[in-house]
């Protein structure tokens, strides 16, 4: 059986290109794990899931936020757009 993961789509370079706030990322990175986990646990059998996949989710962190999207069938969570706080 597949395990659950998440990755930036279309490519971290696109995703996150040009965000030099490492600590900012291990923060992004640290959440996409926690929702990973939350998603493993919610569709356990998720490469036969058969509904719509879950809408957009957004997560506030301290220095930002990013978007995501989780589809069940492939057990991904997407990490689709990530936005540093203006200083």
């Amino acid at each position: 059986m597949a395990e659950w993961h998440w990755e930036y789509d279309p490519s971290a370079e696109h995703v996150i290109g040009g965000i030099d706030d490492l600590a900012f990322i291990a923060r992004v990175e640290e959440t996409a794990d926690e929702l990973v986990r939350a998603a493993a646990a919610q569709y356990l059998e998720g490469t036969l899931y058969q509904g719509a996949s879950p809408a957009l989710g957004q997560e506030i962190i301290p220095g930002g936020m990013f978007v995501h999207q989780t589809v069940p069938r492939h057990q991904r969570v997407y990490i689709l757009q990530v936005t540093l706080a203006p200083r």
